[in-house]
């Protein structure tokens, strides 16, 4: 089953893409994202990811165990798969506490710095997947 998901008008940071079952199949730049770029944002404590996420990571001190490690994530989960768990986890799982990292609309409780605009940037998103598929056991 295919879904159109409309971007935000006044918004020209988020770009339309298609939900595919439970996957974005196409890239929300049309490029591929750079896996180097992905894994030092993944790091970063401003996207979150270890906050919740465990890993690979030994130069990361403190790591979340509140989520799935990420470890062998590539293998579990295809570039598409990630892609929407990154862009919208609730399209296929409406109970999920993962952010949104690019959406929008409805949220609530959304802090000042990030009123208004996705937390990551599609290009941010595809560099995410670039690291995340490589992550193989």
């Amino acid at each position: 089953m295919l879904f159109a998901m409309p971007c935000v008008a006044q918004d020209p940071a988020l770009r339309p893409y298609v939900v595919q079952g439970d996957a974005i199949p196409g890239s929300l730049t049309g490029t591929p994202g750079d896996a180097g770029r992905g894994r030092a944002l993944l790091l970063e404590r401003s996207s979150t990811c270890i906050l919740c996420h465990g890993g690979p990571f030994p130069e990361a001190a403190f790591q979340g165990d509140l989520a799935p490690r990420l470890e062998g994530a590539g293998s579990r989960w295809s570039e598409g798969q990630l892609r929407l768990r990154l862009v919208d986890a609730r399209l296929f799982n409406p109970a999920t506490i993962m952010p949104s990292f690019y959406r929008l609309d409805g949220l609530v409780d959304v802090g000042a710095a990030w009123r208004g605009k996705p937390i990551l940037s599609a290009e941010e998103i595809e560099d995410m997947v670039a690291y995340l598929v490589t992550l193989r056991q």
